[in-house]
């Protein structure tokens, strides 16, 4: 699994668009207005895309949320799958360099928890990753999962039914 190699392209090319219909506004005055108002239009859609990136991709420092004490950084990615996965990749704490997942079952068992992927299976819908699970490293079980924005800061909702009415919510903070 790899961080998305299209989103890079995508800006790229949304970006000299917008270079491009804004030089031809600017400086070729003999367009008509039918094609002017067309420019605009795309213009907008395509700078919408531009700002439709999510901002959930990226690297977030994970909270207990019985104690308040940060535990880890956890990096949020797009799989070239186009599904969204979240993988463990630093641990703060005594022995964490050296931390294995003990409760975990079938290949997860005493594997590091360093390099441990713990957001699987994740679609976005509605600016929200949906659909996957989440692998709680404390007790090693897995729950559906629900992962959105809310004011500058990623909330990740582990449930026991789909619906998420039954579960527990985390609060994680940007890694700036």
């Amino acid at each position: 699994m790899q961080i998305s190699k299209y989103f890079a392209a995508d800006y790229a090319y949304s970006t000299f668009f917008l270079y491009f219909c804004t030089r031809q506004l600017i400086f070729n005055r003999q367009l008509n207005m039918k094609r002017t108002k067309m420019l605009l239009v795309a213009m907008v859609l395509f700078a919408t895309q531009m700002l439709a990136q999510t901002p959930i991709v990226g690297e977030w420092i994970t909270v207990d949320d019985a104690t308040g004490e940060q535990k880890s950084v956890v990096r949020i990615y797009q799989a070239d799958n186009g599904k969204y996965y979240g993988q463990i990749i630093e641990l703060f704490g005594e022995g964490a360099a050296t931390a294995v997942c003990e409760a975990c079952e079938g290949a997860e068992h005493n594997q590091p928890i360093v390099g441990l992927t713990i957001i699987r299976d994740m679609q976005l819908k509605d600016g929200e990753l949906r659909g996957g699970k989440v692998l709680d490293p404390d007790n090693g079980k897995f729950y559906y999962a629900k992962v959105y924005l809310k004011d500058g800061k990623l909330v990740l909702r582990g449930s026991l039914d789909k619906a998420g009415l039954l579960g527990r919510s985390q609060t994680w903070l940007p890694k700036n």
